[in-house]
């Protein structure tokens, strides 16, 4: 861990923190986190792409780790995270990048490639499935009609987490992260001009067979039947991988770093 260098980069309006590893010349791949995680998660990948030639750039998304935390929950909105991302890789002069997403980071790294595809390469995205806004129902009335009021993502409008599973969380706390959940709905207002909008961008979707997301009602027969791909034109076979939980890129290091190389050495 020592090889990888840290900065803070301002970008939009914040102090960003950044992880980089890897040639200067080489062709750069954004690493996007989920929640609740740092930088740190995407390590492995880090090293084992950066060895291979790749310019590896991983961040501490607003709200995280020893990136700014604005306060207020209006500044969380998918434009603010996508403006972010933007602004980080124009401070880097960098036209255009491989991105691979997590998690809460899938989410960004979806609706990054939906507003600006000329800025992506190629994407990889982890656990979190496409999910084309659906103008009936909001995002989060949507999760209440499956699980009802006691899942996270309800709870997380109106509730703090008060632990704290890792010391960079004591300087920003939880809720940046759960300031994420609460603008869900805020996220379905804002993006009703992308209502049916494709990913037009060369994607591979990995996704463990134990991960709750893979057990959403309907989301297999949707990822495997032709609704994803409908969505999502440029999408390799979906790969599923045994035994594999939501964390996926440090329960199954390996074979997610070996999926990923595969797949953006191609370009």
């Amino acid at each position: 861990m020592e090889s990888i260098s840290h900065k803070l980069i301002d970008v939009n309006g914040i102090s960003m923190h950044v992880a980089e590893k890897g040639p200067e010349d080489g062709p750069a791949i954004l690493f996007i986190h989920g929640f609740p995680e740092l930088w740190y998660s995407w390590r492995h990948q880090i090293l084992y792409l950066s060895v291979r030639g790749y310019r590896c750039i991983a961040l501490d998304l607003r709200g995280y780790g020893g990136s700014t935390a604005p306060p207020s929950v209006s500044s969380y909105t998918i434009f603010h995270l996508v403006g972010d991302l933007i602004a980080l890789l124009d401070s880097l002069s960098l036209p255009q990048v491989f991105v691979a997403g997590h998690n809460c980071g899938a989410i960004i790294a979806w609706n990054l490639c939906m507003f600006r595809p000329d800025r992506v390469k190629a994407l990889v995205n982890l656990s979190v499935a496409f999910m084309p806004r659906n103008p009936a129902v909001k995002t989060v009335d949507y999760f209440r009609s499956l699980y009802g009021d006691n899942y996270y993502v309800c709870r997380f409008q109106k509730r703090i987490l008060s632990i704290l599973i890792a010391s960079k969380f004591q300087k920003s706390g939880f809720t940046g992260g759960i300031n994420y959940y609460r603008c869900m709905d805020i996220n379905w207002e804002l993006t009703a001009p992308w209502t049916g909008a494709q990913i037009n961008v060369p994607t591979k979707y990995i996704v463990g067979d134990v991960d709750l997301t893979y057990h959403y009602p309907g989301i297999q027969d949707f990822i495997h039947k032709g609704g994803l791909k409908t969505h999502v034109p440029l999408l390799e076979e979906p790969v599923v991988i045994k035994g594999a939980g939501h964390f996926i890129q440090q329960e199954r290091a390996q074979e997610i770093s070996d999926h990923i190389y595969e797949f953006i050495k191609i370009f």
